[in-house]
């Protein structure tokens, strides 16, 4: 998927967490192997040329797929998986593997507290020890190396943070409406949500709205509360964000 995986795993036994880790990467390694656009050979390439259908896929692709339809509802059409005209469902595809290899891991290994983060978005599940949460730093997109908030887990049993914008990649993100770069205000937009599935899913969409499109959208979602910060050093956030902030 281009990025790098971390995990950091609390409790458990040894060698059940040695081997749900493993499981884990390869998880990761076979979701590259399915949805990457750079393989001309995999699963997601191939369904996008019409060799494959999608019950000849992986049962993973159908599920995928479905998660992005409801996505593209939720956000009536700023989130899609077709990015200049061909399926791609890579706005979806990092965070729902992130989620599912934290999940793995948790059941798995009876870990008290899982983390894995991928390429910046964060799923966390339980606590690294007693009476401490997880924390995630948000990078503050106009000063490199400065934090713009820091995120806490406390009082939750699980918790994602998902950030979408330009300053690490650039103009990537694209309007589905018109195919070409989002013109938007914002530098970035960070989700917090139970999930990472939902959280990339709706960074990426907010962002393509905008501030005020994508503040209001947000506060409208139950359950999830974002960050935003425009280019000319404005921050937004949503009613609830301050009860996650520590």
């Amino acid at each position: 998927m281009g990025t790098v995986f971390s995990f950091d795993v609390r409790g458990g036994e040894p060698a059940a967490v040695r081997a749900a880790l493993d499981a884990a990467v390869a998880e990761l390694h076979r979701a590259d192997e399915v949805f990457s656009t750079y393989r001309d050979g995999s699963e997601i390439s191939r369904l996008a040329r019409g060799e494959l259908t999608v019950d000849a896929c992986a049962p993973e692709v159908a599920e995928v797929l479905e998660l992005a339809a409801e996505a593209e509802r939720v956000s009536e059409g700023w989130f899609s998986t077709r990015y200049r005209g061909r399926l791609d469902p890579t706005g979806i595809v990092k965070g729902w593997a992130v989620e599912r290899a934290a999940r793995h891991i948790a059941a798995a290994a009876g870990a008290g507290g899982v983390s894995v983060n991928g390429g910046g978005d964060v799923q966390m599940l339980g606590t690294p020890g007693a009476e401490r949460p997880w924390r995630v730093g948000v990078s503050d997109p106009l000063r490199p190396g400065g934090l713009a908030a820091v995120v806490s887990a406390a009082g939750a049993a699980e918790l994602a943070v998902a950030t979408s914008g330009s300053a690490e990649r650039g103009a990537h993100v694209v309007d589905p409406r018109t195919g070409l770069s989002a013109v938007t205000d914002l530098l970035s937009v960070t989700v917090v949500a139970p999930g990472l599935t939902w959280a990339d899913c709706w960074a990426t969409a907010a962002f393509a709205m905008g501030s005020r499109e994508g503040l209001r959208w947000l506060e409208s979602l139950p359950g999830v509360e974002g960050l935003l910060i425009t280019a000319g050093d404005e921050v937004r956030c949503t009613g609830g964000l301050a009860a996650w902030l520590g």
